[in-house]
């Protein structure tokens, strides 16, 4: 059973329907659920489907000629076997081209994947995979095509595929950019296996996983959160216990700096600027860098933006990936406890780290807080804020880490707090609002109304200060 995607599911399977060749690039994160996507939804029958190998396992003087025997060994167990040894990308291609002449199918579905595992050194597999579209699938009389190909490394997909300069530049009919599930994905995905959790559970594990298929599929039937959270990361050889070397070995070649990027964000939450990235790592500023950070931010595990009212030079950078944030918190630094998690609850360290990661998950669930504020067809600019506080002037110095700017000339400031029961506020709340409120009005200089929103885990308990907020959206809300 597919939990969600359907409306990928719904265009892979259209494709069938299709008239002309079709090329469709599908890419993600790593453990998104990419390659289940595609074998499901065209229930797991190709007429040729293949798998580039991780060159980790792989000597660096041999990797090109490991990746072509496996594909001559993908050929063989398609049928369309080679007496001879595949030596060059145009060769290997060259012997998929015969096959797909001989073949009588109506319909010919192509599936790679990994494929830039497959693209090494001085390959030469992008000239052969142009020369092989261009040259032959869109030459041939029969429009009998459908190549999909597949990636986790996102960033190489967005450069040599998505936005191609060379021979594939516009080539593609379709491309699927697979996201995280959804806090009501990850429901729904525990119901079909039978797990019972209440949404504030849902919604802790969320914070520690995000919604990454695989790591929600290890969930165990019959534990409590904590047991399995334990036993997920903490126990001896625990199947989470290696993911980030892991998950950034098999995403980036040289995955050293891309690292210790991550780490320099991972210490503020409200992120830092592209100065302040070189001065913690050391890493020169330079289009390598430049490089470095758009890949992060293709694969998710960082995003760039632009405070309210500032120009692209203040632009910030903000670590997003939830596993990420939770590995810097608690798993960087080794414990013994295999029962760590149980003996965390209620510590100040998750308290903090709670509040961090909630405010993470709303920014991952935009268009259900629209929902709930009932402004879904309205257009708006999610954005954040900060300013330094300046004494002469007026100004507090404030830090607003969501706001919502709409087109009906309102502006929604919301505060985003984890709590375990309905969330208190006071009068240090109330306070701190009004001089957010207070120092965004003189900076900005806006004319749009200003309304206080709160985004917390259960509700607010009804008081005075209560009485002042616009919209107060629930985790309830987080899963519509």
């Amino acid at each position: 059973m597919m939990i969600g995607r359907t409306e990928e599911k719904e265009f892979l399977q259209s494709l069938m329907e299709e008239e002309e060749p079709q090329f469709v690039a599908v890419f993600g994160r790593r453990r998104i659920g990419k390659t289940y996507l595609v074998r499901e939804s065209f229930g797991h029958s190709f007429f040729f489907q293949h798998t580039g190998i991780s060159n980790h396992s792989l000597e660096p003087g041999s990797r090109k000629q490991a990746q072509l025997d496996k594909f001559a060994e993908s050929l063989a167990e398609s049928g369309h076997g080679c007496a001879e040894k595949l030596t060059s990308w145009d060769q290997a291609f060259h012997q998929l081209k015969e096959a797909i002449t001989q073949s009588p199918e109506k319909k010919k579905v192509i599936f790679i994947d990994e494929l830039s595992w497959m693209d090494t050194k001085g390959s030469g597999l992008i000239s052969a995979l142009e020369s092989f579209w261009n040259g032959f699938v869109t030459a041939r009389k029969e429009k009998d095509v459908i190549l999909i190909v597949c990636a986790s490394a996102t960033y190489w997909m967005m450069d040599h595929i998505v936005n191609a300069r060379g021979g594939l530049h516009n080539r593609l009919t379709g491309q699927i950019h697979l996201g995280p599930f959804s806090l009501r994905e990850c429901e729904e995905y525990l119901e079909s296996k039978k797990i019972v959790m209440t949404r504030h559970q849902i919604l802790q594990c969320y914070m520690i996983m995000g919604g990454v298929p695989y790591y929600w599929s290890l969930i165990k039937k019959g534990k409590s959160l904590p047991q399995n959270i334990d036993e997920l990361f903490f126990r001896e050889n625990a199947p989470l216990q290696n993911e980030y070397d892991n998950l950034y070995s098999a995403l980036f070649d040289k995955p050293q700096q891309y690292m210790e990027i991550v780490e320099a964000l991972s210490n503020v939450n409200k992120g830092i600027t592209r100065d302040e990235i070189c001065r913690s790592t050391g890493i020169a500023s330079s289009g390598e860098l430049s490089k470095k950070l758009r890949e992060l931010e293709n694969c998710g595990f960082i995003r760039k933006y632009i405070p309210f009212g500032y120009k692209e030079k203040n632009c910030l950078y903000q670590l997003i990936d939830n596993y990420t944030l939770f590995y810097y918190n608690f798993l960087r630094q080794r414990t013994h406890d295999e029962n760590f998690w149980e003996n965390q609850i209620n510590t100040p360290r998750v308290n903090t780290w709670s509040g961090i990661s909630f405010e993470k998950v709303c920014l991952e669930h935009i268009p259900q807080i629209k929902k709930a504020l009932g402004i879904s067809g309205v257009q708006t600019e999610v954005n954040a804020w900060q300013c330094r506080a300046d004494p002469d002037k007026g100004i507090y110095g404030s830090q607003i880490d969501l706001l919502i700017a709409r087109k009906d000339q309102v502006i929604n400031i919301c505060e985003m707090k984890y709590s375990e029961s309905d969330y208190l506020l006071d009068a240090g709340f109330d306070r701190a609002q009004k001089r957010r409120f207070s120092d965004f009005r003189t900076v900005t200089k806006t004319k749009y109304a200003l309304h206080s929103t709160l985004i917390t885990t259960y509700g607010v308990v009804k008081n005075a200060y209560a009485g002042e907020l616009q919209a107060v959206i629930t985790g309830d809300d987080l899963f519509q």
